[in-house]
């Protein structure tokens, strides 16, 4: 698995990083909660091995799946760059599952020497950040659309390349899309058949195509 955090960096650097950032790999024999909703996040994880989400939970204790994680997802890295801002969402591996923690304060205090594999962390650093703040912006796009198939459309076509007709897959299932969509499981189904009926998309589980 190559972590994006280290991208252009050869396998003895990364070593010799992990070492000064005193990074170690942390494995969960349980699902686990690693960061909870309310709390402040001084350290960003990757995701090494397993599964996880991070969700948020409203009054009548539903929760609501924010993104799902794979192996190489980073975790809290916004959050721990902006220092005494509460965590709003909570984060929770699946069984079997290994994260890598790295300290904030630590990273910057690293990347400050004049050192080219240094300077390469912390560039990559700040483009993951810049990244998740584009994907909270497509979310929010897809959130913000008047209809179930103006949000259902925004999210595919994310997805969907420059070319209509061709199969793309998407990663999450009909829940997690339906979380994501802020929709009703049955009314994100009712939706798609629709849509597929009028011959706007065609589906098989998570694959798509769309024709609009």
């Amino acid at each position: 698995m190559q972590a994006k955090l280290f991208s252009g960096l050869s396998q003895k650097d990364v070593c010799r990083l992990l070492a000064c950032l005193k990074a170690q790999p942390v494995n969960y024999a349980g699902e686990t909660v690693v960061v909870e909703e309310g709390c402040p996040v001084k350290k960003f994880g990757i995701l090494l091995a397993g599964k996880g989400k991070s969700y948020k939970t409203d009054s009548q204790g539903h929760t609501l799946t924010v993104t799902l994680l794979k192996e190489g997802s980073e975790i809290g890295v916004i959050l721990a760059a902006s220092p005494g801002r509460k965590s709003p969402v909570s984060v929770t591996v699946e069984q079997g599952s290994s994260v890598l923690f790295i300290s904030y304060n630590r990273l910057i205090y690293n990347c400050t020497r004049n050192c080219p594999c240094h300077r390469q962390l912390l560039k990559n650093f700040m483009w993951i950040v810049a990244e998740k703040g584009l994907v909270l912006h497509e979310r929010l796009d897809c959130l913000l659309r008047p209809t179930a198939r103006d949000k259902i459309l925004t999210y595919l076509k994310n997805f969907s390349g420059l070319e209509n007709g061709l199969p793309f897959t998407i990663p999450l299932d009909r829940n997690a899309m339906a979380e994501y969509l802020n929709m009703d499981r049955s009314a994100l189904s009712r939706e798609l058949s629709g849509m597929k009926k009028d011959g706007i998309i065609d589906y098989y589980k998570s694959t798509f195509r769309l024709f609009h």
